[in-house]
């Protein structure tokens, strides 16, 4: 057998191997959330009907640390997130209260660990890849059903770290993602092209690198543009995160050049997933209908001089100050190249907005001194 032969199949073994490690891990991550769900029901039954007095949840958690040294991930506080955990979702409960009656005697002095019942439209899949942190983390922070369905598939598509998940949550990335305003379906000629585009954009970044120190422009027409844009390279690997896994960022200013006229675009990325060029144009202020001409001057030349024939065509976002989406919306029809208009927050200003002014500090100071 040939060297290469050998190479080819220590890398389907290897494969093979890598396959089985990750079902493994799968599969106890799922019977962990099933354990977690059916102690979580136990709880919730026994504390909040009244079965249990104050204090139980941490004297059982002490308990169970003394009969089994060792044992971790059952503290006092873990325990109320196995009972919020199956509280969340109780409607995957394959054992329903109602067939545990009179009383609920059974559920009162067992744990009955099953499967999660597979309802209709809900990405079963997706929730039992997650570890419990992720899931904590999720239903700690988001109320609605729906946000937490969009956060779990969200999480799970991107392999989300639990900071990554806290940035996407903090962002409100399930109220911001797919409102994009945009003309997608009307120019890109495949229509699952048009959806993943509208969904990986989200009609509001918020980009907390934006207070880096400022950087000396030449040309004061575009000051506060360059300014911005320097501060976001500055934090590149922030400002991707807030965009997505899936950008890959290429460099600012780019040139292009076409006709003898030279251009500069102020943000290229590349995405994986869309398989195109994001060119991102940086506007301090409101938003004004001769930025999206500006903007398809640009990927007109991206798509006929810089495009790789394996790609699809370039993507263009206008990213600015304030809008008036419905604005927007309307008038982005009408442009023949593939373009979105979203909005950033900067969040040192926002910050900026909750501290109390320097009058208002001398006056605690002041109050301070006093007594």
């Amino acid at each position: 057998m040939k060297k290469d032969n050998y190479d080819s199949a220590v890398k389907v073994i290897k494969t093979a191997i890598l396959q089985m490690q990750y079902e493994a891990i799968k599969s106890v991550n799922a019977k962990q959330l099933q354990l977690y769900f059916a102690i979580g029901k136990y709880i919730s039954f026994n504390s909040r009907n009244g079965v249990w007095g104050e204090g139980a949840i941490d004297a059982i958690s002490e308990k169970l640390e003394r009969e089994m040294p060792g044992l971790r991930g059952y503290s006092g506080r873990n325990l109320r997130s196995m009972r919020l955990f199956y509280e969340g979702w109780h409607f995957l409960d394959n054992i329903p209260n109602s067939n545990l009656e009179p009383a609920g005697a059974k559920l009162k002095n067992a744990i009955i660990v099953r499967p999660f019942i597979d309802v209709d439209d809900f990405p079963i899949q997706e929730f039992l890849s997650l570890g419990f942190t992720l899931h904590r983390t999720i239903l700690s922070r988001v109320k609605s059903i729906e946000g937490r369905v969009f956060y779990i598939q969200k999480a799970a598509r991107e392999h989300y770290s639990r900071e990554e998940l806290d940035l996407s949550i903090s962002n409100d990335d399930y109220h911001h993602q797919g409102q994009l305003p945009n003309n997608f379906t009307n120019t890109l000629p495949i229509e699952t092209q048009a959806f993943k585009a509208i969904e990986t954009f989200k009609d509001e970044y918020l980009l907390d690198n934006l207070n880096a120190e400022e950087i000396v422009i030449r040309d004061k027409e575009d000051t506060d543009e360059r300014v911005l844009e320097n501060r976001i390279v500055h934090n590149i690997k922030k400002t991707i995160l807030a965009f997505g896994k899936d950008f890959a960022f290429i460099r600012n200013q780019y040139h292009i050049s076409a006709f003898g006229e030279d251009q500069y675009i102020d943000l290229l990325f590349f995405n994986r997933e869309l398989n195109c060029l994001v060119a991102i144009e940086l506007k301090k202020g409101d938003f004004k209908p001769a930025y999206l001409g500006q903007l398809s001057g640009y990927l007109s030349v991206l798509n006929k001089f810089e495009r790789k024939e394996h790609e699809n065509q370039p993507i263009g976002i206008i990213l600015c100050k304030n809008m008036n989406k419905s604005y927007v919306d309307f008038i982005i029809q009408d442009y023949t190249k593939p373009m979105g208009v979203a909005t950033y927050k900067d969040l040192s200003e926002e910050v900026k907005k909750c501290l109390p002014s320097i009058d208002e500090l001398t006056k605690i100071l002041d109050e301070e001194e006093g007594n």
